[in-house]
């Protein structure tokens, strides 16, 4: 029997993201389903309707929320690392993905309208480029001409593509042994022409 009577408006919401999310880390994308969310939930998968609109705007917030613990992990990473940020950055991308797998790749699996995202979206999904380009700005002395956003997003699919390729088996099969130093290796290449020197 459903809850309906038993949560606000937003609690329900929190309730549905967090079910949602749980559900999410264990089947990806694939396998997701909103009847079992709302199951999960103690409601009926009207209420999902109700609450989000659609299936759609639902997996929209759920990798949103996948964007924000992201970021967090970044900042805590970096908060407690040695010198050596940049090592920190591509190695705290490499150990999301591994240990939330489903949820990070749900969030290159689910392709939508952008009239779907709405301004909190936006600013989830941009904090963690956000903290890429704090990191590379500090760690350029000066940035010249060079056009930082896009050199930073640059900076990002570089990191993405060495990732993807060793959750997904293609490094194994290329008998690459340690991918997350092959990203970094090509991310210092890239700073090194702009004036970075790694600490020692």
């Amino acid at each position: 029997m459903g809850r309906r009577s038993d949560h606000t408006r937003d609690e329900l919401r929190r309730l549905i993201i967090a079910e949602g999310h749980r559900l999410l880390a264990e089947t990806g994308l694939a396998r997701f389903s909103g009847r079992e969310v709302a199951k999960r939930a103690g409601y009926t998968v009207g209420t999902i309707y109700n609450v989000f609109g659609s299936l759609d705007r639902l997996l929209v917030t759920l990798n949103s929320h996948t964007f924000r613990l992201w970021a967090e992990f970044l900042e805590r990473r970096l908060a407690v690392s040695p010198p050596d940020r940049i090592r920190t950055l591509v190695e705290a991308y490499f150990a999301f993905a591994r240990d939330h797998t489903h949820a990070w790749s749900a969030i290159y699996e689910h392709r939508v309208s952008a009239e779907l995202f709405d301004a909190v979206d936006h600013d989830s999904r941009t904090a963690l480029t956000a903290i890429v380009d704090r990191e590379v700005r500090s760690a350029i002395p000066s940035g010249g001409d060079l056009d930082m956003p896009r050199f930073v997003r640059s900076l990002i699919a570089t990191v993405h593509g060495h990732c993807s390729y060793a959750l997904g088996g293609t490094f194994t099969l290329l008998e690459e042994i340690d991918p997350a130093a092959s990203a970094l290796a090509r991310v210092r290449e890239c700073l090194a022409a702009h004036g970075y020197r790694p600490p020692d």
